[in-house]
């Protein structure tokens, strides 16, 4: 199989209309063979003042909504929106004097809004988390207590959620979590993932000797580059091109039923997508 014959997925970037490339990326992805991309919206500091309320979130998912269909426009496939609250927000509302309880009530207020963004048709899933880094108990605690909110309102209009955590393999707790919610472990990514996970689906950041694991378990598996569109950090994580040279080198290699896996069966699994019929080359 060659590249032209598969869709090619980034299940995880970000595109910055106010200060980065924006368009200009997804055509590099495009140039290099990349068909669909989900369009991550980026920390709402990074768009905005900080969105601390409905009116500012709804600020922060348009900016995303438009970026997805800007996108789309220049890919054979398509762009969808994926919509939610990054989990440092707690920490920089937390720095500016609120309680770790505000921050959680505010930041479960704009995965309200993201889930209506959802229920309307604007995006296809959500995104919530909690920090990757050290935070105190109080600070931890309101974190779980947002990524939870997230799967009951997940639930509640039937899309995927993203999560954006600390590292690790074993997830199974927060799958679990998910399961008491009413969201299926199935509709659960762990963003920014290794090869091997217990839990949720895992979206594995596009470096070969994780996709070699991930290959190696045998398991449903998506592909991500997490490209931030920072222009102080070029091509930070990963740039635009690289999920569509990783999928080239695991066809050169013979991993055709992988790269099926991870751009057409596990798409359609989780969101529900059809990364086929919504190509045109």
């Amino acid at each position: 199989m060659d590249i032209d014959d598969t869709p090619v997925l980034d299940n995880h970037l970000h595109l910055d209309p106010v200060n980065g490339r924006n368009v200009e990326a997804a055509a590099e992805f495009a140039d290099h063979g990349g068909t669909h991309l989900l369009v991550l919206n980026k920390p709402s500091w990074h768009l905005v003042e900080k969105a601390t309320d409905e009116a500012t979130f709804r600020e922060v998912f348009d900016l995303t909504v438009e970026a997805a269909a800007d996108a789309s426009d220049v890919l054979d496939g398509r762009a969808w929106p994926v919509l939610g609250v990054h989990p440092a927000l707690v920490s920089k509302l937390v720095g500016d004097g609120h309680t770790p309880a505000e921050a959680r009530d505010i930041m479960q207020a704009g995965l309200d809004v993201a889930a209506e963004y959802v229920a309307e048709g604007r995006a296809l899933a959500m995104k919530s988390g909690r920090p990757h880094y050290d935070v105190d108990d109080a600070v931890w605690e309101a974190s779980n207590d947002v990524m939870r909110h997230g799967f009951e309102r997940a639930a509640d209009v039937g899309c995927a959620i993203q999560l954006h955590t600390e590292g690790g393999e074993d997830f199974e707790t927060v799958a679990q979590w998910a399961e008491e919610r009413g969201l299926d472990r199935t509709q659960v990514v762990k963003h920014y993932s290794g090869g091997r996970l217990t839990g949720p689906v895992k979206s594995v950041l596009a470096d070969k000797d994780e996709l070699e694991i991930a290959i190696e378990a045998d398991e449903p598996f998506l592909m991500e580059t997490d490209y931030i569109d920072d222009p102080d950090r070029p091509g930070a994580v990963l740039g635009p091109k690289t999920v569509p040279r990783r999928v080239r080198w695991l066809l050169e290699n013979g991993h055709d039923d992988a790269v099926r896996t991870a751009h057409v069966e596990t798409p359609k699994a989780v969101y529900d997508i059809d990364t086929e019929a919504t190509l045109e080359r």
